[in-house]
């Protein structure tokens, strides 16, 4: 079963810390970091649920220790993912004569 997990974090510094024990802890995708505004980010990761689980839960450790972590969530079987994050191309055409 798939699942999306997001860490959302006050400062880069924290997104990026999060992010890294994220890919670290757990076989996720590290899928989208959105810029939010006002120096709130979101990281966002794909796998299987126990994976993404335990991801988001060494993520929020990391972002926690540096002091920047505003909210974190799992969704099992996310039904409106591909609205929100749209699966990247398989192929990138190049325009040679522009």
């Amino acid at each position: 079963m798939k699942a999306l997990g997001m860490i959302e974090t006050v400062s880069y510094p924290a997104a990026v810390e999060a992010a890294d024990a994220m890919v670290k802890a757990a076989k996720v995708v590290l899928t989208k970091e959105e810029r939010i505004g006002c120096a709130y980010v979101t990281v966002m990761v794909r796998g299987d649920v126990g994976a993404v689980e335990a991801a988001v839960k060494a993520g929020v450790e990391a972002a926690r220790k540096i002091g920047g972590l505003v909210s974190a969530h799992v969704i099992p079987r996310p039904e409106v993912e591909e609205l929100l994050i749209p699966e990247p191309p398989d192929q990138v055409f190049v325009c040679i004569s522009c």
